[in-house]
């Protein structure tokens, strides 16, 4: 594939020090990983800090970076997942300062409300979920790669895979269900 082919190229550039190369890479995967850093974490300054910790890893790595698997895509998901839980893994301290008020753009509406609402029930159900078990929803539903690409990224094989997914899907309907948001869904 041409992208592939890119992707050695720039790496190879980046393994040289050239740092233009390595910002054609940041502003190729710097959203993925954002995205999500953001979604495992729910804290967009700890989001910032795996990417910015993700990328130093791509630029001190770049000179024995060998292509496998889904490439270095893939290559940075698993820099970025494992950053991710490593972070999880950690105490956490709880802060007493509020979150700072939002000012709203335009004329509230009922739809947009209740969309609003579901959303948020539906991120911090993921964000209940036990680490490995949102590592495994994030990967396949919100980053959309394969059972294998993200058991890969995961380190465990694509049935233990499977099963986090069916536990967590069991978790976030029982959690959604409890809050009204699953009416006429079949249990």
């Amino acid at each position: 594939m041409a992208g592939e082919e890119d992707e050695r190229a720039l790496m190879a550039r980046v393994g040289a020090g050239d740092a233009m190369a390595f910002e054609r890479l940041v502003a190729r995967h710097m959203p993925m990983l954002h995205a999500l850093a953001w979604r495992m974490l729910g804290d967009a300054g700890e989001a910032e800090d795996v990417v910015q910790e993700s990328l130093v890893k791509l630029w001190v790595n770049a000179r024995g970076w060998q292509p496998s698997g889904g490439g270095l895509g893939a290559w940075l998901r698993r820099i970025a997942t494992n950053a991710c839980l490593d972070r999880l893994r950690r105490p956490r301290t709880l802060s007493d300062e509020g979150l700072p008020e939002r000012a709203d753009d335009g004329p509230p509406a009922d739809a947009m409300i209740d969309a609003e609402r579901r959303r948020a029930a539906v991120h911090e159900a993921i964000l209940a979920l036990p680490d490995r078990q949102r590592a495994a929803i994030i990967l396949t539903y919100h980053e959309g790669v394969s059972n294998a690409e993200a058991a890969s990224i995961l380190g465990i094989g694509v049935k233990a895979l499977e099963s986090l997914l069916v536990r967590a899907r069991q978790g976030l309907s029982q959690r959604l269900a409890r809050l009204g948001l699953l009416e006429g869904a079949g249990a």
